[in-house]
């Protein structure tokens, strides 16, 4: 079974064309037609690749994109008829991992969808973060101590890869709420604040550890230990 790729755009034909490729190349793929549908089938995960244009009705591509980003690492590469240096920069800026611009060969898209899993691919084969004596292996999302594989539930994992992938930058509240969980999440950011505690209730109290430190009025940093 090929990668799973989600295709948000507003043209009916250019996707259907571009379905049909992606097809025959062996992807499976997956159409939405505005901005808001296709958020939502992205942030629900899934897909392998999106391929995101940036004039969508609903929500444009940049939104749709930030909205990705808050909680997704999935390559996205975006489709536009816009071809300015503003616009690329926007793109990337938000955390696109290539930018094509229509009208478009449909050689170079299967060429830069390759490259992207290329890209991922490579990442996730050698992705270990480490903080004192914790390993987190990203591929196979589990992280040990010392040795020992601490089981930790999704949105535990979630946020203890977002600290490790920042460390030694203090994370606000509100930063680790829009990047870890949903972003429609109402909750508070009090959230935050019952998960570190479990975090710590797993590890730092476990292994007599101080790897979440707690910055008064800001927010938590993860440190290696001195």
């Amino acid at each position: 079974m090929g990668a799973r790729i989600l295709l948000i755009e507003d043209e009916a034909k250019l996707a259907r064309f571009v379905e049909l490729e992606l097809c025959y190349e062996g992807y499976e793929v997956t159409k939405a037609y505005d901005g808001r549908s296709g958020c939502e089938l992205a942030v629900s995960g899934g897909f392998d690749l999106v391929l995101l244009d940036i004039m969508l009705p609903e929500l444009n591509g940049m939104e749709v994109l930030r909205r990705i980003r808050r909680g997704s690492s999935v390559p996205v590469i975006m489709l536009t008829a816009r071809d300015s240096v503003t616009d690329k920069v926007a793109g990337l800026d938000l955390g696109a991992d290539d930018y094509i611009t229509k009208p478009f060969a449909i050689e170079e898209l299967l060429a830069r969808i390759r490259t992207a899993f290329r890209k991922i691919s490579s990442v996730q084969d050698s992705e270990v973060l480490s903080a004192s004596g914790l390993l987190m292996d990203i591929k196979r999302r589990t992280v040990t101590v010392n040795g020992d594989q601490i089981e930790l539930t999704k949105r535990e994992f979630d946020l203890l890869h977002f600290l490790l992938k920042n460390k030694n930058l203090v994370m606000t509240r509100e930063t680790l709420l829009e990047n870890v969980w949903d972003f429609d999440f109402d909750g508070g950011t009090n959230a935050v604040d019952v998960y570190i505690r479990f975090l710590r209730g797993k590890i730092d109290e476990v292994y007599q550890m101080k790897l979440i430190h707690t910055v008064r009025g800001v927010g938590y940093v993860i440190k290696d230990e001195q």
